[in-house]
């Protein structure tokens, strides 16, 4: 075998070396330079770039050891319609073309695919995806950390059915936990990774008042059966305050408020004054930048009574008052926290806005919603080795936006579409037509369809078109992308079962199941 591996290995190289030496010279290459003068992207450019790739593919090795910190960023319905239409975003912004640009996971060095079937339907939601990546086991539409035997919305207090995740088996081995989403702390997501639940819905206590069983809501669960996760930054702040009490930043009492009255801020608050723990709530963005988070040892972020503002409405007055942390700084925290320990850390970050802007068709935010969650990516990046954290990058489900119709190079990616003439693409119906389209939402039309020559498609607000009415929009069913980094992200091969993925950092970091037979074991 090791014979083998040699010759196979000799081969690779003999014949990379072959491909360089027998390379087309710069001069022949020039007989075809004239006639490309766009972007400078002669065949010769192809060719090297093809070749630098290639160069990194062969001096890429799999990390083999055990991994000291895990990371999933999720990111909420990032489908590879919208990674594909961000980066070209991405580069148009930068005044390039777009179609050349890469999004900061994309430099990931192993990708797979993930199958994101509910076990009891085709296409998935949240929940259901999410309890899977996180716990190992797939479930049922619309329940949290349960298994498939609980139906939907059937409340059994009982924890016969309930699902460990990679955040509790790495709490069990000594290692700091973190949540941060721009959704509410209490969402599908984030909820799926410490929380168990018969309906995703049950997030306060205001869903749960006319359950029988006595089944705790979400909030509830998070502040008194999670004391230890240290740090937890999202929206959600009106299922842990008191129906009576205003919100700070609205200043009127929310319909969602605790119906038992209890104030679970506070709760959180005094558990870590009696143990003693440096501790912080913060709820806008003054607070959020006052703090020294490397003298914290647990924070508690809920910028907004619902979701987190949209990324292009974080500076808008007319939308958020307060001011919120970017999902790029609250990553940068969060790590700066969970770091100091010394036996490493499972850290859980959400964009979880792609998703809903998707939801009611706005394409143009959630595109700048997928950036600001390539940003977060960026930072993760930046504050971390590949030599002991393993970073997964990868979504919970698909959506129906298309990139379709037959756009020039460079076109705006969020405008009409243009032939490399300039002109309109007109449709059969002689109107013009976006690139970004959604098979199912509320952009649908009913008889004619409009004339987009005037509209501004590129407006934050602007709803894109889709050919079948629903509201809000679907979510699709194809599979989606895993990237992964850092030891044992080789494990990443293939189409997994979403799954899956739990299993890979529980492996790699030699907790869970996988304690006694993990990486560390292997011969």
């Amino acid at each position: 075998m090791a014979a083998t591996a040699v010759f196979v290995l000799s081969l690779v190289l003999s014949t990379y070396g072959f491909l360089l030496d027998n390379a087309p010279s710069s001069s022949q290459s020039d007989l075809f330079n004239s006639q490309y003068t766009g972007n400078g992207e002669t065949p010769l450019y192809w060719r090297n770039r093809a070749k630098a790739d290639l160069d990194n593919a062969i001096k890429n090795q799999p990390i083999i050891g055990k991994a000291k910190n895990t990371i999933i960023m999720l990111g909420d319905g990032m489908s590879m319609s919208t990674v594909t239409s961000s980066r070209i975003l991405k580069g148009q912004l930068n005044g390039k073309t777009g179609e050349e640009t890469i999004l900061s996971w994309e430099t990931f060095p192993h990708i797979a695919l993930s199958k994101t079937y509910n076990q009891d339907y085709t296409t998935p939601d949240s929940a259901g995806t999410a309890t899977a990546f996180l716990s190992g086991v797939k479930t049922n539409k619309g329940v949290i950390g349960v298994d498939a035997s609980i139906p939907r919305g059937h409340c059994d207090p009982s924890p016969a059915h309930n699902l460990n995740t990679i955040l509790d088996w790495s709490l069990a081995e000594g290692k700091s936990v973190g949540i941060v989403t721009t959704a509410r702390i209490t969402h599908a997501t984030p909820a799926s990774a410490y929380a168990h639940v018969a309906s995703r819905s049950w997030e306060g206590d205001h869903y749960t008042q006319n359950v029988n069983g006595g089944c705790k809501d979400i909030a509830l669960q998070l502040v008194e059966e999670n004391p230890n996760i240290q740090v937890l930054m999202g929206g959600g702040r009106r299922f842990f305050l008191p129906y009576s009490t205003p919100d700070p930043e609205s200043g009127s009492n929310t319909h969602y408020g605790r119906r038992d009255g209890r104030d679970l801020i506070k709760e959180w608050e005094n558990d870590k004054t009696a143990r003693n723990m440096s501790h912080k709530y913060v709820w806008n963005s003054k607070q959020f930048h006052q703090t020294n988070f490397s003298q914290l040892d647990y924070l508690l972020g809920l910028f907004d009574s619902s979701s987190m503002a949209y990324e292009l409405d974080r500076f808008d007055t007319h939308y958020e008052v307060a001011g919120e942390p970017s999902l790029a700084e609250m990553t940068e925290a969060a790590i700066t926290i969970l770091q100091k320990n010394p036996k490493g850390f499972f850290l859980l970050v959400e964009g979880g806005k792609i998703d809903l802007a998707h939801h009611g068709n706005h394409a143009v935010k959630a595109l700048h919603e997928t950036l600001a969650f390539n940003d977060a990516v960026a930072k993760m990046d930046s504050m971390t080795n590949d030599r002991d954290t393993l970073a997964v990058v990868t979504a919970d489900h698909s959506h129906t936006l298309v990139l379709a119709g037959y756009p020039a190079r460079g076109n705006d990616i969020l405008g009409l579409i243009k032939n490399s003439a300039g002109q309109l693409e007109l449709a059969k119906d002689h109107k013009p037509l976006t690139s970004l389209i959604y098979g199912t939402g509320p952009g649908a039309w009913s008889g004619s369809r409009p004339d987009l020559t005037s509209v501004n498609t590129d407006d934050k607000n602007y709803v894109s078109e889709s050919a079948i009415p629903f509201n809000p929009s679907t979510h699709a069913g194809e599979d989606v992308a895993i990237y992964a980094k850092g030891p044992m992200s080789h494990l990443f091969h293939a189409t997994h079962e979403q799954s899956y993925i739990p299993h890979v950092l529980a492996f790699a970091s030699c907790v869970g199941e996988y304690k006694n037979s993990c990486v560390d074991h292997m011969p």
